[in-house]
């Protein structure tokens, strides 16, 4: 089979392996298509953290099962399915009481370990999510940021009658405003400097899109929800404008829930949270019941995904989509790979 492989930043060679034997806790999937996300771009760059080269990426997939390990009873061969990457060790704290995304020793498929970017992939039973027949491989392929995008969301609990506040309109702010609506908060408001990105928020049924270059954050808000504000802000953008905006103009005793994930040391202005009792939360990656819900959100027409996808490559054209994503960056929000086509 064919295999990607970025050798360095900014270089991707295709290599002849062998098709991998399934054990019998495994399954067989043949990759249909693959999500390129910000983290991977940052592989593509040399600026991600925790990766070394050479790599097999792709994180964001969906596939069809080929064949069962011996032991796989709940799976069948021509099931469509999309794949969980966290490696994670089930022995330590988090793992042992449910919390496996903040495992102490948490790898993910496509940076720390090999990736999806093949033409076939072996993987555990217990990181593989079935999704509906009439769901297309490129939904499938969304399941995984959307996830985040849920688990995000339930860091608030049940959002149900809030008013919601989303800073950042790309493809993960985009599904945090759609998951916050599909899981039942009144009004969402959504906020970027990016036309084009607000008018894809409007076009997924976002209520109020807001571009705060022409409009003050806090004055959006008011007009959005009246004078008691949001019950809670989503920061989907990670920098210190959006965070700065969100501890000014919170409402006292209110919620601030970090999605994004800063590039560097954050300066915000702690004595302002401080002064205004203000909860500042975090969110890490998802959990099984995360792709469940975003799945079914998805399924019930809550959520949708396809307006998100901006272009889709060949599997041997991967260094052309990290360029075109370069290239156009205040224009695109998803990219897919089509690994069946070559």
């Amino acid at each position: 089979m064919l295999q990607q492989i970025m050798t360095n930043p900014g270089e991707i060679i295709f290599r002849e392996v062998p098709v991998p034997e399934v054990k019998e806790n495994q399954v067989l999937v043949k990759i249909m298509n693959i999500g390129v996300c910000g983290s991977d771009i940052h592989v593509y760059h040399g600026k991600h953290p925790f990766t070394k080269y050479p790599v097999t990426q792709g994180h964001e997939v969906s596939g069809e099962i080929t064949e069962l390990g011996k032991n796989v009873t709940e799976f069948h061969v021509g099931q469509k399915v999309t794949i969980e990457p966290q490696v994670y060790c089930g022995h330590c704290y988090p793992c042992r009481h449910g919390k496996y995304n903040l495992c102490e020793e948490l790898k993910v498929m496509g940076f720390q370990t090999t990736g999806t970017a093949s033409e076939y992939f072996a993987v555990d039973i217990s990181k593989v999510t079935a999704i509906p027949e009439d769901m297309s491989y490129e939904e499938g392929a969304m399941i995984e940021p959307l996830a985040v995008a849920v688990h995000g969301v339930k860091q608030m609990g049940d959002v149900a009658g809030m008013n919601i506040a989303v800073l950042g309109a790309g493809p993960i702010g985009n599904l945090v405003a759609q998951a916050a609506k599909g899981m039942g908060a009144a009004k969402v408001l959504i906020t970027d400097i990016s036309d084009l990105r607000l008018a894809k928020a409007k076009e997924c049924g976002i209520d109020v899109c807001v571009n705060t270059q022409n409009k003050d954050f806090g004055e959006a808000m008011i007009e959005a929800f009246g004078p008691d504000k949001a019950d809670v802000i989503y920061d989907c953008a990670g920098n210190n404008i959006t965070m700065g905006q969100a501890i000014k103009y919170a409402r006292k005793g209110s919620t601030i829930v970090l999605v994004a994930v800063f590039a560097g040391m954050a300066e915000v202005d702690l004595a302002v949270a401080n002064d205004h009792e203000l909860d500042i939360k975090s969110t890490m990656m998802y959990r099984h019941d995360d792709y469940i819900d975003g799945i079914r959100l998805v399924n019930e027409g809550k959520v949708h995904l396809k307006p998100l996808i901006s272009k889709t490559f060949a599997f041997k054209d991967y260094l052309k989509a990290y360029q075109y994503i370069d290239d156009n960056r205040e224009t695109t929000m998803k990219v897919i790979i089509n690994v069946s086509e070559k």
